[in-house]
């Protein structure tokens, strides 16, 4: 079964169709990640959204905030997020993780995932704002949840990760042209999760 490459920021791996995927464990330590996951669901705002799928409401099954740089609102699936500042504690993480990631991220979608009924569907970072291709890099922090990759023309060719508290994802090259990701639910009992997505958004409509 093919996978995208999986590889920590001192190893090398040829990429596949473009796409290209690091895992970093340990980008925060325990303390530095216990201190942001408090800091962050402290904060007043988080919002529950609803969506329209197949012409009915749903609630968003996970509770999203928007920050940014700029003071322009984010539209996605109807949605429309106004942006707040990034608080002092994700602003100095920003910078670490732009630079590891060598980009600019002048954005960032905040999830709470508040138990395993929470989740994310099958999807692709791949709005025209943030480019042809678009480093994403994720920040995982709270409780560990399962995070899944898959070719978009072929689901059988497939990658699945734990991400706990502390790790960062990074997806760059063509993976958001031809793979999807998703957070799915989960029967097991886990605790809350914040996962803080950084983008560079490049322009905005």
């Amino acid at each position: 079964m093919a996978q995208l490459p999986l590889f920590d920021h001192s190893a090398t791996c040829p990429p596949l169709d473009g796409g290209l995927v690091s895992l970093h464990r340990d980008f925060l330590s325990l303390k530095e990640a216990e201190h942001l996951y408090q800091a962050l669901l402290d904060l007043p705002g988080w919002k529950l959204d609803q969506i329209r799928i197949f012409g009915r409401i749903h609630d968003v099954p996970r509770l999203h905030r928007w920050f940014a740089t700029s003071t322009q609102a984010y539209r996605w699936s109807g949605i429309t997020m106004i942006p707040e500042p990034f608080p002092s504690a994700l602003e100095l993480i920003r910078g670490r993780i732009s630079a590891l990631a060598q980009t600019d991220f002048n954005s960032a979608l905040g999830n709470l995932y508040r138990d395993g009924h929470d989740s994310v569907s099958w999807h692709a970072d791949d709005e025209a704002e943030l480019g042809t291709r678009p480093v994403i890099a994720s920040l995982s922090l709270g409780a560990t949840r399962r995070f899944l990759l898959r070719r978009k023309d072929d689901h059988n060719q497939k990658a699945a990760f734990d991400l706990s508290a502390g790790s960062l994802l990074i997806m760059a090259g063509d993976t958001q042209r031809y793979w999807e990701h998703c957070v799915p639910k989960t029967g097991h009992k886990v605790g809350p999760r914040i996962n803080v997505t950084f983008r560079d958004i490049q322009s905005i409509p």
